[in-house]
């Protein structure tokens, strides 16, 4: 059934908001599963007793990289290296805590760093598709939304173009944070940072950090497949005119 401005709906609900429901569900759970286990391994000190930002440090000083600042940022899990700025930012819950999850975080986006000194593909990739894929995502849904108003099938096409181009951008992170996570693993095993114990924990919480991307993904492609069907209600109510 097919409701105003070309909606699909089905006994007067346009059922297509259920894959955004699975969507924000699937982010949920990933978003409390990485909060759990980060507060889990959070508790377990680190035999070597180095904190975030000395394991940063070492890790940076063993690649060679001494053109990278280390910084500290408010709030918890908000970790990020930025390329332009050469700068890792660690955050209140890592770069002076000595857990295995702080230093495992603090690998991991060094990982990062490592992947901008040695030139890696996709990261670079990532940052050059960036102000493409902003700006595809600022102008994607006012275009769907516009075409739905005055009811003008191409309109709404190249929003659905534009909105999958955005979400392109997270489909591109994924092999570069997971590379970042094994890179954090190795190094810290070939250095001799932490037990195979604590290397197991350390796994635990990159792999579960990993998952959030691989959920907004997921959340992603399912409301471009819920634009998509927008879409094609609206070419089937246009044909019928």
């Amino acid at each position: 059934m097919y409701g105003y401005y070309g909606y699909p709906m089905m006994y007067g609900y346009d059922w297509t908001y259920i894959l955004v429901l699975i969507g924000a569900v699937i982010s949920m759970i990933a978003s409390y599963n990485v909060k759990a286990t980060f507060d889990k391994y959070s508790r377990v000190q680190a035999f070597s007793g180095l904190t975030g930002s000395q394991a940063a440090q070492m890790i940076l000083e063993r690649n060679g990289i001494s053109n990278v600042r280390i910084q500290g940022i408010a709030g918890s899990l908000t970790d990020n290296y930025v390329p332009s700025k050469k700068v890792l930012n660690l955050s209140q819950s890592t770069i002076n805590s000595n857990s295995i999850a702080a230093i495992g975080v603090a690998a991991h986006e060094c990982g990062h760093a490592i992947q901008d000194a040695r030139g890696y593909h996709p990261l670079i990739l990532t940052r050059t598709i960036s102000p493409l894929c902003a700006v595809a995502s600022k102008i994607s849904l006012p275009l769907i939304f516009f075409g739905i108003i005055i009811s003008y099938t191409p309109l709404i096409k190249l929003g659905v173009i534009a909105f999958a181009i955005a979400i392109s951008m997270q489909l591109h992170t994924l092999p570069v944070e997971f590379d970042a996570s094994r890179r954090a693993v190795q190094t810290l095993a070939e250095y001799g940072m932490v037990n195979d114990k604590e290397l197991s924990g350390i796994k635990s919480v990159l792999t579960a950090a990993a998952l959030t991307y691989v959920a907004a993904a997921a959340s992603s492609i399912l409301q471009l497949l819920r634009l998509f069907l927008i879409m094609r209600s609206s070419e089937n109510r246009n044909r019928r005119r």
